[in-house]
C-alpha cells in the first residue's frame, strides 16, 4: 500500500499546475461534456501510465539495486527541482477539438503526457516500489484527483490555488523521496 499511497500524493501534488492541468481547464472551457473530458482524461492517463509502470518494473529487473537505489533517488530530486519550473500551455491545436470532448481529451491528454513530470515520477515510482499495479492505480488516481476539479470548477479553483507554493511543496516532497531512497529508508529494491 506504500506503492499506492506515495504514487497518488506523489503524482497528484505534481500535476497542480502542470500542463496537463491547464489543457483540462481549457477543454473544460471548449467543451460542455464534462463527464466525457473526465473519461477522456482517466483513458488517456490509464494507457499512458500503464506503459510508465512496466518500463519502471522494467528497468528494475535488469539493474542492480544498489545501482538503482542511486539512479532512483537522483532521479527523484532531479524531478523535484523540476518541479519548480511552472508549465506554460503551449497553444493546443484546434485539429483535435473536431473529435469532440471525449476523443480531444484523450488524444491530448496522452500527447501531453508523454515526457511530462507525471510520467517520469511514475516510472521512477515503479521502479522503486517494483508493483505495477499499485503504482498504476496510485499514479492514475493522483491526477484524476488534481485535473476532475479543474474541469468541474475551472479557473476559479485555479485562482484560488497558489501555484509557486504547490510546487515548492512538490520539489520538496520528491527530494524527500530521493533523500529516503538514497539514504536506503523503506525501499526494497
Amino acid at each position: 500500500m506504500e506503492a499506492f499511497f506515495s504514487s497518488t500524493l506523489a503524482v497528484a501534488i505534481a500535476e497542480i499546475g502542470d500542463k496537463t492541468q491547464l489543457l483540462a481547464l481549457f477543454l473544460a472551457a471548449r467543451f460542455a461534456q464534462k463527464n466525457a473530458i473526465i473519461a477522456g482524461i482517466f483513458v488517456a492517463t490509464l494507457l499512458n501510465h500503464f506503459v510508465s509502470a512496466i518500463l519502471g518494473v522494467w528497468i528494475a529487473q535488469w539493474i542492480s539495486p544498489e545501482m538503482m537505489k542511486w539512479i532512483v533517488g537522483i532521479s527523484f530530486i532531479a524531478v523535484g527541482l523540476w518541479l519548480l519550473l511552472p508549465d506554460k500551455d503551449g497553444g493546443e491545436d484546434s485539429k483535435w477539438l473536431r473529435y469532440g470532448a471525449f476523443g480531444a481529451t484523450l488524444m491530448l491528454f496522452f500527447l501531453a503526457e508523454i515526457g511530462d513530470k507525471t510520467q517520469i515520477a511514475t516510472v521512477l515510482l515503479a521502479a522503486k516500489y517494483q508493483e505495477m499495479f499499485w503504482v498504476l492505480t496510485g499514479s492514475t488516481l493522483g491526477l484524476m484527483l488534481a485535473n476532475v476539479p479543474v474541469v468541474y470548477l475551472g479557473e476559479k479553483l485555479m485562482r484560488r490555488i497558489p501555484a509557486r507554493a504547490v510546487r515548492i511543496a512538490a520539489c520538496v516532497l520528491f527530494c524527500i523521496m530521493g533523500a529516503l531512497t538514497l539514504m536506503g529508508a523503506g525501499i526494497s529494491l
